[in-house]
């Protein structure tokens, strides 16, 4: 939402109005297709405003009304700025809850739902910790305690109205017979007459002690409002109130929004129809210590998968790294963590395999359990599961369909030349399990022939472009094939790719994509050259979406256009890192993995048709009202279709080509007018001359 306030002009122009009414009714359109997906399990504050319950659990809002039950989430795909809260606190005097967030920055929410954002103090260039560790009122002024001492904030208007640097780590703050205290464990109790000049140290009184904040914000009863709330056994809220005679009355449990048992998403996948994430994120540097998390997104619900603790395992169950579906028996799942390869059935544990009893081995010279690192698996067709055994002897082994296991011992694989290897990669086209060795002293791609047990040294630690520059990624992070059978790779150099004659070839030569500038110029720039590239995924329509430490990249089919690029300033994007992006082979969403969280984009994409009749092609809204403005959207075509959308009696209004299985037409029509009311006929051609209506539109205004 927008908002006008008194730094704004106050005479705007006709013009403008009209343009900024434009531009707002654009950014919310975009907003309403995206989704953020939320955890909202573990509960830490609970804030009272009036009949409104405000809760933050895993550094999420949502709210819960008493009198009718309803429970509303808030997110930055709807009303809020940013993502990752720290503490909320309900300003009584301004009617206003205070969300303070985790990178500094605050927005003023009231009950109703709309949002002021206060980002000046996020956004102050600073040596000094903004961490803010409480939140105080007096009347309209919230004092924000911080890693060095104290900020007043107007909580009507978003306005910093002081800072107080006091020198030290205040943990809390209260108005007391005329003072502001501060209390620091450092220095002790701090305090100051609210009507002396509070931005001079020299004012504020030392006193000895530290009294700990004695606050359980999960188990309260709020006199104002006569309501009593409790955690339940499982982490969820019930709700109580008071009646006449002061009884506690129940009135509601089990009060929790449907969402992921965390925020930690790390590799996404897809099968049959659910959307399936691992939580962890093991490197060298972060030692990892994500717990072992499998998501599963049905499209209404979330569930998880069991987790087996320590003492059943007689290790550490943290960081699963990988995961993929056995073709031969559903619901049958193998899991590659940083601590063994997992087994499940139906989302319970079976059994999980280590160096006791497989020929997985332990990265560690005391043979720690905690380190058998399973960082990549797939199975073949035929039901054989080939797993990544990063930083062992012989890091490829294999799990049969008949239980027994085997080492590749004899392809010249070892910890030498394949220290990091990970993302296993099976090629439609070629038949080769891909995959690479990020380690940054000898990054290397291999392909391996499964069937002829033979590996082929694609290339790394340089590459030779089309120009025969040589480039050297230090990191490589991801394989995968689009539609033209190229085989694309995410490095810390930018996106490349090898042709079907590259592959022939043998390995070492890619495709640093050129990008013509078109400025009059015969001048080229390589596509994202130097951004660092984490994921790659091929769309319906061959695009590219391109997961980066900058955000998300969208790149047409020929990679000559940028169509879109996502960032957390231009979208609800939780971070500007996102580990790991999905193209939704089943409908039009898009899925991305960041370091704060999930969320989906609704693309203008779906995975084409092989072959287009009446049955499975349609277009919605079908019929389209007066009342509806957006897009029409056409699905169930075939690969890079001509469409064409004419009247009864064949005048033609628009025509264009299919984004993979998918047409958008704005119900206008050659000269931009909207179409009158009638029926209207969707004529599409295939790409080998096939012509026919496929469905019909109607439209009425």
């Amino acid at each position: 939402m927008f908002i006008i306030n008194n730094k704004h002009m106050k005479a705007i122009i006709s013009l403008a109005i009209f343009l900024m009414a434009t531009l707002t009714a654009w950014a919310d359109s975009a907003k309403d297709r995206w989704t953020v997906y939320q955890s909202y399990s573990n509960i830490t504050e609970i804030e009272p405003a009036g009949n409104v319950c405000f809760v933050l659990a895993s550094n999420s809002v949502y709210s819960y009304d008493t009198t009718d039950g309803l429970v509303q989430t808030y997110d930055k795909a709807g009303v809020m700025s940013d993502v990752g809260v720290s503490h909320i606190a309900w300003a009584k005097a301004s009617k206003r809850l205070v969300v303070v967030y985790t990178n500094s920055n605050i927005d003023l929410l009231s009950a109703n739902g709309d949002v002021i954002n206060a980002p000046d103090f996020y956004l102050k260039t600073t040596t000094l910790d903004k961490t803010i560790n409480h939140i105080d009122f007096d009347g309209p002024y919230a004092y924000l305690s911080t890693a060095f001492g104290v900020l007043k904030l107007n909580t009507r208007d978003g306005a910093i109205m002081d800072t107080y640097d006091l020198g030290t780590n205040v943990s809390y703050t209260y108005v007391k017979n005329g003072y502001l205290y501060a209390e620091s464990k450092e220095r002790g109790r701090l305090r100051c007459k609210l009507t002396d000049n509070l931005l001079d140290k020299s004012n504020w009184v030392r006193e000895d002690g530290f009294t700990t904040l004695r606050e359980d914000r999960t188990n309260v009863q709020d006199a104002q409002t006569k309501l009593w709330w409790t955690k339940t056994a499982d982490g969820k809220l019930t709700f109580y109130a008071l009646d006449a005679d002061g009884k506690r009355t129940y009135m509601t449990e089990g009060v929790q929004p449907e969402g992921p048992v965390s925020n930690n998403f790390y590799r996404l996948y897809a099968h049959n129809g659910k959307i399936y994430a691992v939580g962890g994120m093991w490197s060298q540097e972060t030692d990892g210590k994500q717990p072992g998390e499998v998501h599963v997104w049905d499209g209404t619900t979330w569930s998880h998968f069991e987790q087996p603790t320590a003492e059943q395992l007689g290790h550490n169950n943290e960081d699963y790294l990988c995961m993929d579906f056995d073709p031969l028996k559903e619901g049958h799942v193998m899991v590659g963590a940083k601590s063994g390869l997992y087994e499940f059935q139906d989302g319970k544990f079976v059994k999980c395999y280590n160096s006791n009893n497989s020929p997985l081995e332990s990265a560690t010279a005391d043979k720690s359990k905690n380190y058998v690192m399973a960082t990549g698996v797939k199975y073949d067709p035929t039901g054989n599961l080939w797993v990544l055994n990063s930083q062992t002897t012989n890091p490829l082994k294999m799990l049969g369909k008949d239980g027994e296991w085997s080492v590749m011992n004899n392809i010249g694989l070892t910890k030498d030349n394949a220290w990091d290897v990970k993302e296993l990669f099976l090629s439609p086209t070629y038949g080769y399990l891909w995959f690479v060795n990020s380690y940054w002293e000898e990054t290397k791609l291999f392909a391996y022939d499964y069937k002829n047990n033979k590996l082929y040294d694609a290339g790394g630690p340089t590459f030779t472009n089309e120009d025969y520059t040589t480039l050297k990624p230090y990191y490589l992070f991801h394989v995968t094939e689009d539609k033209n059978k190229n085989i694309w790779l995410s490095t810390s150099a930018g996106p490349l790719y090898m042709t079907p004659n590259d592959v022939a070839n043998g390995g070492g030569l890619v495709t640093q994509h050129k990008v013509p500038r078109n400025d009059g110029t015969n001048l080229a720039d390589y596509l994202l050259s130097n951004v660092e590239t984490r994921c790659i995924a091929v769309d319906g329509g061959n695009r590219k979406w391109i997961a980066t430490s900058s955000g998300v990249f969208l790149i047409s089919d020929d990679c000559n256009t940028q169509i879109e690029h996502f960032t957390t300033d231009n979208s609800p994007l939780p971070s500007n890192t996102v580990y790991y992006v999905l193209a939704d082979p089943n409908s039009n969403m898009v899925y991305f993995a960041t370091e704060k969280g999930l969320c989906s984009y609704q693309s203008d994409a779906t995975t084409p048709s092989e072959k287009m009749t009446k049955d499975n092609v349609y277009a919605y809204p079908n019929p389209v009202t007066p009342d509806y403005t957006g897009y029409i959207t056409v699905v169930g075509l075939s690969y890079n279709a001509d469409v064409k959308i004419v009247t009864s009696n064949g005048t033609l209004v628009n025509q264009g080509r299919s984004t993979g299985g998918s047409y958008r037409w704005n119900g206008c029509d050659l000269k931009g007018k909207r179409v009158a009311s009638g029926i209207y006929m969707v004529e599409a051609a295939t790409e080998d001359g096939g012509k026919g209506t496929v469905c019909k539109i109607a439209v009425i205004n």
